[in-house]
């Protein structure tokens, strides 16, 4: 039996079934806890390199606009991977959408450190070779910027398909009112991948004397680790010896899904796909600024280095951490008090975009911790926005579509930043050329102002927050 097959609608298991019938279990946790230690990998791997970006752009002598183009194809593979892996798991299922998606991820984090012996040996043979032709006269900025750029593509590709199988098997493992905390819980991953990147980076190169290869070598075979407890520990629940009939029955205490799935072109006519694909347009871009130009940014600002930059990354993304629990636990909450869905959400929503606005002075702040607690200030509420934003479509979408709308969120998200980090790229030049300096001034300023415009879209979009209706011509069984 396919994976689809077991969400028909529920219906109460019997004891025959085999299930303990009284005693609730907590199975769902274990599952959340696997999603959090792959939404870690995902952003180590991801990371690795906005932590080396300082260092590779002097060894290669790379220009912000070679930086940007390296970022923006990873963004832009991410983009199509995130449509693709949403329709995926969404047809085959998260067991095997995920065990496929971590390990091409893991093997393209890992194929990164093929650059260093591209360009050592590899250019030479090149400029020999073709010399007179433009293959010889290949430089090694334009070799490396070739080599990450490819690299970056395949894991942007294969990293698409973490939040769509994620989000997808929340809504599979938890009802409505946990949803925003389980989906803060393993979206913090991300947070804490990137602190483990600020810290094993700088061990495996400044402590262990080692390349910077041998990072990416390191860092990526860690994926397959977390594919054997995968395969080993996962299932859907119906299917799960580990979870109890009270369990179950907990899992599926929301009004069952449509028992049929609505055709991809025609999740483009709902205000639920909408909402949720403006909103991420506008401040996914954001996050990624933060990931990849922040090591550049205290660098360029402030003199921080690869052996200094754990600190000031340790401090933003452990807020960022908190944000994202406190985010998606402070929505739960007010539902558990009584609050309608609605209200719970767009409360979390507006709160998390007033912690955005003092970022705005970062680039004009003498102190370095004071810019980097501000930044780490908006990093927990853009974490906490997004913990919700992600619930949102769980809310308001049928099981079945649900990695489907974040695949076409994704895209969005991804056409944002392509925007954004290329305007990114071509600013600080600009800046540096005419001033003598990079200025980071505009960057910061949009970044503190996209959230508010993001919640308001929400709102007008969908002023109930209402799920999705639609009728039996729009089905696609």
């Amino acid at each position: 039996m396919s994976e689809a097959a077991t969400h028909k609608e529920y219906s109460a298991p019997s004891s025959s079934s085999g299930r303990p019938e009284t005693k609730r279990t907590h199975y769902r946790w274990v599952i959340c806890a696997l999603l959090f230690f792959a939404t870690t990998i995902n952003y180590l791997d991801r990371q690795v390199f906005g932590i080396l970006g300082p260092n590779l752009t002097e060894a290669f002598h790379w220009t912000e606009t070679d930086f940007s183009l390296i970022v923006s194809a990873f963004t832009l593979a991410y983009a199509i991977g995130y449509v693709a892996a949403g329709r995926m798991m969404d047809r085959i299922g998260v067991r095997r959408g995920f065990a496929v998606a971590v390990s091409l991820w893991s093997a393209a984090a890992m194929a990164h450190g093929l650059v260093q012996p591209l360009v050592q040996s590899g250019l030479p043979w090149l400029n020999t070779a073709f010399a007179g032709t433009l293959l010889g006269a290949l430089t090694p900025a334009m070799l490396s910027v070739a080599g990450f750029s490819a690299a970056r593509f395949a894991l942007g590709m294969a990293e698409g398909g973490n939040f769509p199988g994620a989000i997808k098997t929340v809504g599979q493992w938890h009802p409505t009112k946990e949803r925003a905390l389980s989906t803060g819980i393993f979206n913090s991953g991300s947070n804490v991948g990137i602190i483990v990147a600020a810290y094993t980076v700088p061990c495996i190169i400044d402590d262990m004397g080692w390349s910077w290869a041998t990072a990416f070598y390191l860092t990526g075979a860690l994926g397959f680790v977390w594919l054997a407890f995968w395969l080993a520990l996962y299932d859907n629940p119906e299917r799960h010896p580990k979870v109890s009939a009270a369990e179950l029955a907990y899992i599926h205490s929301d009004s069952p899904d449509p028992p049929a799935q609505i055709a991809w072109i025609s999740l483009l006519r709902y205000r639920q796909t909408w909402a949720y694909t403006l909103a991420m347009f506008l401040v996914s871009p954001v996050w990624w600024f933060y990931l990849y130009w922040l090591p550049k940014f205290l660098k360029n600002n402030h003199g921080i280095d690869l052996g200094q930059v754990f600190w000031p990354l340790l401090l933003v993304y452990l807020l960022a951490d908190l944000g994202s629990v406190v985010g998606g636990a402070f929505s739960s909450w007010l539902i558990h008090r009584g609050a309608t869905v609605n209200f719970a959400r767009k409360a979390a929503f507006l709160a998390c975009s007033l912690g955005t606005l003092p970022v705005v002075s970062v680039a004009r702040l003498g102190s370095m911790w004071a810019a980097v607690f501000l930044i780490g200030l908006a990093a927990a509420a853009h974490a906490g926005f997004a913990a919700n934003l992600f619930t949102v479509v769980s809310d308001t979408v049928p099981r079945k579509a649900v990695s489907s709308v974040v695949g076409i969120g994704g895209l969005a998200a991804c056409v944002g930043m392509l925007v954004f980090s290329t305007l990114i790229g071509i600013f600080l030049d600009w800046t540096e050329a005419r001033y003598g300096q990079k200025d980071y001034l505009i960057p910061f300023l949009i970044s503190g102002s996209v959230y508010l415009l993001a919640t308001t879209v929400i709102h007008l979009l969908l002023p109930r927050l209402e799920p999705m209706r639609f009728d039996a011509a729009e089905r696609r069984t």
